[in-house]
């Protein structure tokens, strides 16, 4: 049976030197009416710039009164939208908010004219992070495609690229930044080790719980279970029902013990009366209660690694999953029983979480925590938005400095302070009506690894590089924060050997995972450690920028 909406109107027909423009935005009504005078904004600065190089951008797509909005909000109306779209017609994917790729990805799948994402460089909402994972998602269905983004729409780089695009169709960027590893020559220590542990993988298979696929639309989340097997990992699909279903089963004394064991060890709950508005001392109960169902499960399924999803199911039956996901991320945590208290479970270590079910994050999470174990490093590791960056204004670090960002998963062990260094506050009521706290903190100094694992044409590929967290002034963390969420945890980082526009080019996701060392030298290690890891386990391994000192990999 065919299917229109029935307000939603043809797309226009293109005359030449026409470019249509389409918008994908939340699925979350609240989130689509107060993000949409930030892409108002961005499409009248970017209909001038498309202006300035004598074409015109028509929107395939109207705004919508009664929403309040001119997104494309479900994947059915990004299917009606389409279907009038001459697949041959060249196509602007603007973002200015968060998105759910999948929207528009039928239609993007099938479109034959050129594509391009753009997004502003803004940190207010996140339209980096959405066309990012937009990116990822195209990369995944071997959709071709170009991409841009701007503060404004007039710098050179933004106008150069979209003139390029315009008159050919396509776009790229420079990335000789990235080295393959094949092309490299590892220390044979960590050659030997990481070899080993790939071998162990594979010979003691792993199991990843996961809580319900395709958070927020994410398509590039979703491993394949073909190549996740050639690793030797394995999903337990759960039902996200179970986890309500067992949260409802744990007692409020075990919920108060939790609580009690983390404001012992410094942390600070943020907490009012309004639950509408604040976060309440039963939203935080809920969140413990939560936090010990998710070990159990985990424990009953034999997991080494869970995701919760949260979105969209859980967050109309329970408080944010985010204080518990931080939580399940570190080693010094809250003791969970058994259900007949003969055990603790996973004692003294973290079970690793990928937020939203994030599942190439689980992967990674999973071989970092084995990699930095084996190393006797630090083994708490979390994934982050690639939020925003902007020079440091207070003039302290000279660098470009990164605003990584997750509204979860970040474990205390990575801030100032630990637990003492921790708060926990409501989530903003836009994205979470049942509210919940966060796990907020601000990243320690130190050097770290990144990494991301994503898939391109049929193959698991991962990219790894180097990067030091920095300390900002204070009133320069705030900044930043008021920027963009500032009840989230975050971390200040400089990439080495990377640039702003490097970055935003070759990265395949709106994640980035990442995880301490001891040392420059050892963050090193941990490197060519993983990095062979997985090398070994079939995955195609690439280098990006250089180490701590300037040096080539």
């Amino acid at each position: 049976m065919e299917y229109q909406l029935p307000d939603t109107p043809r797309p226009p027909r293109v005359k030449k030197n026409q470019v249509l423009l389409v918008a994908s935005g939340d699925l979350r009504p609240a989130a689509n009416r107060n993000c949409w005078p930030s892409q108002e904004d961005m499409e009248r600065k970017l209909a001038k710039a498309v202006a300035d190089q004598g074409y015109e951008l028509v929107r395939a797509h109207p705004f919508r009164r009664e929403e309040g909005h001119g997104f494309i909000s479900s994947q059915k109306e990004g299917m009606c939208v389409f279907a009038g779209i001459d697949r041959k017609t060249p196509l602007v994917v603007a973002e200015a908010v968060w998105q759910y790729s999948h929207h528009v990805l039928a239609g993007l799948c099938s479109h034959r004219g050129p594509i391009l994402t753009v997004a502003n460089w803004s940190g207010t909402w996140p339209g980096l992070v959405g066309m990012l994972n937009l990116n990822g998602s195209l990369t995944k269905a071997d959709v071709k495609y170009s991409t841009l983004w701007s503060e404004d729409f007039t710098d050179e780089f933004f106008t150069l690229g979209l003139r390029r695009w315009l008159r050919k169709g396509e776009v790229r960027h420079r990335c000789d930044h990235v080295v393959n590893f094949d092309d490299v020559k590892p220390p044979r220590d960590e050659r030997r080790l990481g070899r080993a542990l790939a071998e162990q993988l594979r010979a003691n298979k792993a199991i990843m719980g996961v809580f319900d696929e395709g958070c927020m639309g994410m398509f590039n989340a979703i491993i394949p279970d073909d190549l996740l097997h050639d690793c030797g990992v394995f999903k337990e699909r759960l039902s996200q029902s179970a986890l309500f279903y067992e949260t409802t089963q744990v007692t409020d004394e075990e919920a108060a013990a939790v609580r009690q064991w983390i404001e012992e060890r410094g942390m600070k709950f943020v907490t009012g009366h309004r639950a509408e508005d604040e976060l309440t001392d039963e939203q935080v109960a809920k969140q413990c209660k939560m936090y010990v169902a998710a070990v159990r499960i985990a424990d009953d399924f034999g997991c080494h690694a869970i995701g919760i999803q949260y979105q969209q199911g859980l967050k109309d039956l329970l408080p944010a999953s985010d204080l518990a996901e931080g939580m399940l991320n570190n080693a010094d945590r809250p003791p969970v029983n058994s259900r007949d208290g003969a055990r603790t479970l996973y004692d003294g270590q973290p079970l690793p979480h990928f937020n939203e079910v994030d599942e190439c994050a689980g992967l990674d999470g999973l071989m970092t925590y084995r990699v930095h174990a084996a190393l006797n490093q630090p083994v708490e590791n979390t994934l982050h938005d690639i939020r925003w960056g902007d020079v440091d204004r207070s003039g302290t670090v000279a660098d470009y400095v990164w605003v990584f960002l997750i509204s979860g998963a970040a474990p205390p062990a990575h801030f100032i302070g630990g637990w003492r260094g921790a708060t926990s506050e409501r989530q903003p009521p836009m994205y979470f009506r049942l509210g919940g706290g966060t796990l907020k903190g601000v990243s320690r100094p130190g050097e770290i690894v990144w990494s991301r694992a994503f898939v391109e044409r049929g193959k698991l590929k991962m990219d790894l590089g180097r990067a030091r967290v920095v300390e900002l002034p204070a009133e320069e963390t705030e900044r930043r924060w008021r920027l963009t969420t500032p009840q989230w945890p975050i971390m200040h980082a400089v990439t080495y050997g990377v640039s702003r526009d490097q970055m935003m080019a070759r990265h395949k996701s709106n994640h980035v995972q990442v995880a301490y060392a001891h040392s420059a030298k050892e963050a090193d290690a941990a490197l060519w450690t993983k990095a062979s890891m997985a090398a070994e386990l079939g995955i195609e391994v690439s280098l990006c920028g250089t180490r701590a000192n300037g040096k080539p990999w």
